[in-house]
């Protein structure tokens, strides 16, 4: 294919024009620079903190077409950033002056009932890949929101609505298409590649580009779940918590506190106010679904109720394609949330000024906590809940003030002793990512880096640098 480049907005020289042109003729997909059409809205991410300029966005089709831009990239120094969803809390999904590797046209999927797999284009978001397995009463579980790529959420562990029934994303993968940085496309299992396999599962980024996921599939003939709306009050917040913690493993719930949406199911006087929202996810029979929801239901009179039969991708709520804020995020994990601590977490809400935020309480435990520490790069089987504060504005300045609160309540908690979950680590420095994960997990993932990327390539991540020896 031919490329016309108008002029670019990283200043490139003439002999880079003609190499970026020879590489644009061996793809299978195309390559976007600055003055084209669409260059703008691919260079775009999800999240409004930052505004990428890359020298290119190559929309990929292929493995094939991975291995040579990483070719390229690696003969030219380069920056490159990988993009599926384009949700990354610190902007890792693009790059100034660099190359974006796009996968959002890997959109393939493969459901194989008797093997009870799926392959999954890296491409694919989790509400499109759901879309597909609710039609056939499977499941593979992914995090609370359908826009998010399947690729960043799995490499990263995978914290959603199936976590105490069926463990994390990551703890249903068993197998990738991978493109190394020498541009070699390995099939990586546990018995291929074992050290490789190991760190995939959350170590995020760091060793290559996954094209395709392999899945295993985990039937779901019954499926109850939606939000739970109930008054914000402190007793109700922690009883929440402590009946997610004692329900069966059936059952995953992931609590927000925050003002009410403008959404079809509540009333006027009620958006804007400070209420609960509960996503609560039964995967079993909808008669035991309903005994294990009555503490729920009991802890005060619902504002609203829609926990109710259905497939599981409807516990997606609609999203705003147009929005576009700034979003402020500080995690930790907890054992346990007193009334104290809840009264605590309602009252800092109050303190920010953003139009959107909230407080964010998942209970854990269940299966994800039974695999054993060592097995994965996860760190953190043993946490009981992960709490989060999230505040979503305007632009970057509102985002960089809002920081600040969001670390005032994490710090108001206990703070984060332990490091925090990847996914939701926002860059704050080595020091806390190397905090995420303990001594012999940091040591062995660097040994994986040093030897599939010594000269630490992937880089835009939640870094974890070669060892040197």
């Amino acid at each position: 294919m031919n490329v016309h480049i108008r002029g670019a907005a990283p200043k490139t020289m003439p002999v880079q024009m003609q190499e970026i042109e020879a590489l644009a003729s061996r793809l299978s997909g195309r390559l976007v620079v600055a003055k084209h059409p669409d260059y703008d809205s691919l260079r775009s991410l999800a999240h409004g903190n930052w505004d990428h300029h890359p020298l290119f966005v190559a929309r990929v089709a292929n493995a094939a077409d991975v291995a040579d831009v990483i070719d390229f990239v690696r003969h030219k120094r380069l920056p490159v950033a990988v993009r599926g969803g384009g949700h990354s809390v610190c902007g890792h999904s693009g790059t100034d002056g660099g190359v974006v590797i796009d996968l959002r046209d890997l959109q393939g999927i493969e459901v194989d009932l008797d093997a009870m797999t799926v392959w999954a284009g890296s491409g694919l978001t989790t509400g499109q890949l759901t879309e597909v397995l609710d039609r056939d009463k499977v499941v593979v579980g992914f995090g609370d929101t359908g826009s998010v790529g399947v690729g960043g959420i799995t490499l990263g562990g995978g914290l959603g609505y199936m976590t105490r029934k069926l463990g994390l994303t990551m703890d249903a993968l068993i197998g990738a298409e991978l493109v190394t940085a020498m541009g070699d496309i390995l099939t990586v299992t546990e018995a291929s590649y074992p050290d490789l396999f190991w760190a995939l599962r959350g170590g995020g980024g760091n060793f290559g580009v996954v094209t395709r996921f392999c899945y295993r599939l985990h039937d779901l003939p019954e499926f109850t779940g939606g939000p739970l709306v109930l008054p914000a009050t402190a007793e109700a917040l922690a009883g929440f918590v402590k009946a997610a913690k004692a329900a069966p493993d059936e059952l995953s719930t992931i609590l927000l506190a925050m003002p009410a949406p403008p959404m079809p199911f509540l009333s006027p006087e009620i958006v804007g106010q400070t209420v609960l929202i509960g996503m609560i996810a039964y995967a079993g029979s909808i008669e035991e679904a309903q005994l294990a929801l009555a503490p729920f239901r009991a802890l005060a009179e619902p504002i609203a109720d829609l926990v109710r039969p259905g497939p599981y991708g409807m516990m997606y709520l609609p999203e705003d394609p147009m929005m576009k804020a700034s979003v402020s995020i500080r995690t930790l994990f907890k054992n346990d949330l007193d009334v104290a601590e809840a009264g605590e977490i309602l009252r800092r809400l109050e303190d920010c000024d953003a139009p959107m935020r909230m407080a964010q309480v998942r209970v854990l435990g269940g299966a994800a906590g039974r695999i054993p520490a060592e097995a994965t790069a996860y760190a953190h089987r043993d946490a009981e809940m992960l709490v989060g504060f999230l505040a979503m504005d305007g632009s970057a300045a509102d985002a960089a003030r809002h920081d600040g609160w969001a670390e005032g309540c994490v710090a108001a908690m206990g703070g984060a002793k332990r490091g925090t979950y990847v996914n939701f680590l926002a860059d704050e420095g080595e020091d806390m990512i190397r905090a995420c994960y303990p001594d012999k997990t940091w040591q062995r993932l660097g040994r994986v880096k040093r030897f599939y990327d010594p000269g630490n390539l992937f880089r835009l991540n939640h870094n974890v640098p070669p060892t040197t020896a």
